[in-house]
């Protein structure tokens, strides 16, 4: 089974806590794990004003994650996202592999 590169970054409401965002980091990296992704790196990108406003928030924390898995596990992982009232918008990228020759 090969695994693919993916980048997902998720823009959390701004009246969310430091303590409720590590957990939702560490309950994002879990399920990664769990369902078979490796390689997780997380980085929070801090807070941001948004280039137009959603559900009336003017600012968002934005959180990166990059890890290898396949397309089932996006599909959880989105899913998971989808349901969470914290998250106002999310974007998974599949990256692409540069061979060097």
């Amino acid at each position: 089974m090969t695994l693919n590169k993916y980048e997902v970054i998720y823009i959390l409401k701004p009246d969310v806590t430091e303590s409720v965002n590590l957990a939702l980091v560490n309950h994002y990296k879990a399920l990664i794990k769990k369902n078979g992704g490796q390689n997780i790196f997380v980085q929070h990108r801090g807070r941001r004003h948004l280039s137009y406003n959603i559900f009336h928030y003017y600012d968002g924390i934005y959180v990166q994650v990059n890890y290898d898995g396949n397309g089932s596990l996006v599909r959880k992982i989105e899913k998971a996202m989808r349901f969470n009232e914290n998250i106002l918008r999310y974007l998974t990228v599949k990256k692409e592999v540069l061979i060097d020759v």
